[in-house]
């Protein structure tokens, strides 16, 4: 009989646990991707500022800062360019991540509406089962 409850309590207790574990490590895995990606987009930005400033250094006369100005211009255009691409990227880390959240939410939701339905069964049958008792003892 124990054994029986013992069992029961650890299955509800996994039953009521396991939503929120997936949940932990759906947001760990989230936050992991997003974190990589933007030590990634860190770099890369760092990486061309730091250039921009050695070929900054590396100017001697008017004909390189006239060089250094226009690949400026191109650096510059590069940028924006990585920049909508991060955003991009990013929007859809967060897309893909709102669509697993959906779809936990919904299995939760699904499995919920089962057991309450289970529990009102089976909460309904003992009482049928003691109100005819009642009623034939009458």
């Amino acid at each position: 009989m124990q054994d029986k409850m013992f069992t029961a309590f650890n299955e509800q207790t996994r039953g009521f646990f396991e939503p929120m574990r997936k949940l932990n490590s759906m947001m760990l895995d989230n936050m992991e991707k997003m974190t990589q990606y933007q030590l990634e987009s860190m770099k890369r930005y760092s990486q061309l500022g730091t250039e921009r400033l050695r070929d900054a250094g590396e100017i001697k006369d008017a004909e390189d800062m006239r060089e250094f100005g226009t690949r400026q211009a191109e650096i510059m255009n590069e940028l924006s360019r990585q920049m909508l691409e991060d955003a991009r990227a990013m929007t859809e880390l967060s897309m893909q991540f709102k669509s697993e959240m959906e779809q936990l939410f919904g299995e939760a939701a699904e499995k919920a509406a089962a057991q309450a339905e289970e529990a009102t069964k089976s909460a309904s049958s003992p009482a049928k089962a003691s109100s005819q008792a009642s009623k034939k003892s009458s």
